[in-house]
């Protein structure tokens, strides 16, 4: 395969389409990564199932205080004006549509926006968790993710054969190769490396990708 974007290129891409003031939850692993690279003069508002909203980077290694933890059990600081709540409160707020974005992880992604984040099997995640209220409460749901998997196979397909965590919940992906759109049911191309051709990139994806406009070069910088 061509070069592909790293994860944590990956993860900026996304934060520049983060709104100033946009209240956000990122899943669990690698979407968490996102915090990270908000643009400059914009400043998101994270919000934790566990009940936190408005906290911080994580702090220095050694510096960490264990009564404060975001829902992947990783240390965080707070900002001015966080708050604290029960966990049945915060899922009221995912319920409630009070989140702007929610920005996850997959397995597979297929072309009407359906999402399967979490598996079965003895290596696979216990359960669907926060994820399947998260899919439907915010009003924008989006995925960073690898383009293919270990093996090659793609991530992007016409069908997911995983167990579905939301149907027909996500707008846009993320790849390390790509930014794709899901739109009317199919897979709308915005972005791709320069350095893969179209018939390539249409080869790793596993449903067809459309390109209505122009398609915009995906540049991340050296992280």
């Amino acid at each position: 395969m061509t070069d592909k974007l790293t994860n944590a290129q990956i993860a900026w891409r996304a934060a520049q389409d983060i709104a100033d003031g946009a209240y956000v939850n990122l899943g669990i692993g690698f979407p968490e990564m996102v915090a990270k690279f908000q643009p400059e003069g914009r400043e998101a508002v994270f919000h934790t199932e566990n009940g936190v909203l408005g906290f911080g980077k994580a702090p220095p290694e050694g510096d960490e205080d264990w009564d404060l933890i975001n829902a992947g059990k990783k240390a965080i600081t707070l900002k001015p004006g966080a708050a604290f709540f029960h966990h049945a409160d915060s899922f009221a707020m995912v319920r409630g549509g009070h989140l702007d974005v929610a920005i996850l992880g997959a397995y597979e992604v297929a072309q009407t926006g359906d999402l399967a984040n979490w598996s079965t099997g003895p290596k696979g995640v216990p359960a669907v968790g926060g994820a399947m209220d998260l899919v439907h409460g915010a009003k924008r749901v989006a995925v960073i993710t690898d383009h293919v998997t270990k093996t090659g196979k793609p991530k992007l397909v016409g069908r997911c054969s995983l167990p579905l965590t939301g149907v027909g919940c996500v707008t846009r992906v993320y790849t390390s190769l790509a930014v794709v759109d899901i739109e009317d049911g199919r897979f709308i191309l915005r972005e791709k490396l320069p350095a893969i051709s179209f018939d390539d990139l249409q080869s790793l994806t596993g449903a067809e990708l459309h390109r209505p406009a122009p398609v915009a070069d995906l540049i991340a910088p050296e992280l």
